[in-house]
């Protein structure tokens, strides 16, 4: 649940911070996972990604990615299943969402920079929301490491900071750098402008994206095409019921 207070700061700003929802074990036991699937996926890691026609951006230069992590290890379960992120999610798009994908990026050093954007490519109506994020830090945010910027409020302006910005590669003066540390989970309305930030250190920054969107919108990546009978059989009906396989 979230409180009164945490609502209005999500409707007025366009992003939260839940705190910090993972130990220091879970965030260690879900970066050796992804090492192991780094190493086991190798250059093919992220594949399903570019198998999707919803996705602007499948490979990236600047980060490393995995994708389809519903399917590789209970130890994902609870970036879709854990009921504040729920609660989070419910305040911007309503009782009626699904999961759209659960995907893992991290800004490669000297890397990782991105343009202002939404993560909507249809028509911005001023109030209305299709599709909400929610990132896990498995690092810690900082200011030099490629953290996620954001300017808040933007979320209401109903356009893209491309009609409005003459390079939204550049700082905009009134955003903010996300900063926390590992194991913390930000919300934010994705129809906000934000976007990653050059990593300037020697080591990766890595964070999950579990991203959602509203129940009438195709996901990013076909939950009913990819989940596995053993996946289905762990997670039970409720959790089916956030990847809309039922």
């Amino acid at each position: 649940m979230l409180t009164k207070e945490e609502i209005e700061i999500l409707e007025n700003q366009g992003y939260l911070s839940l705190g910090k929802l993972l130990t220091d074990a879970e965030v260690k036991a879900i970066n050796e996972r992804i090492d192991a699937l780094m190493l086991n996926e190798g250059d093919t890691a992220g594949s399903e990604l570019a198998d999707s026609k919803y996705i602007r951006h499948p490979k990236e230069e600047g980060a490393d990615r995995l994708a389809d992590l519903v399917n590789k290890g209970e130890v994902f379960d609870i970036f879709y299943t854990h009921p504040r992120v729920l609660a989070g999610i419910n305040a911007v798009l309503g009782p009626s969402f699904k999961l759209s994908s659960l995907n893992y990026r991290a800004a490669k050093p000297g890397l990782g920079h991105q343009n202002l954007h939404v993560d909507w490519g249809n028509k911005m109506i001023e109030g209305v929301y299709k599709v909400c994020n929610s990132i896990w830090l498995l690092d810690d945010f900082t200011k030099d490491n490629g953290a996620t910027r954001i300017v808040p409020g933007t979320h209401k302006l109903g356009i893209s900071p491309q009609e409005k910005m003459k390079d939204p590669g550049l700082p905009h003066p009134d955003e903010i750098i996300i900063t926390a540390p590992a194991g913390s989970v930000f919300i934010f309305n994705s129809h906000a402008w934000h976007g990653g930030t050059t990593n300037r250190t020697s080591k990766p920054r890595r964070s999950i994206h579990s991203y959602f969107c509203t129940s009438d919108q195709p996901q990013q990546i076909d939950q009913k095409k990819y989940i596995t009978e053993e996946t289905r059989q762990r997670i039970g009906i409720g959790a089916q019921k956030i990847l809309d396989v039922i």
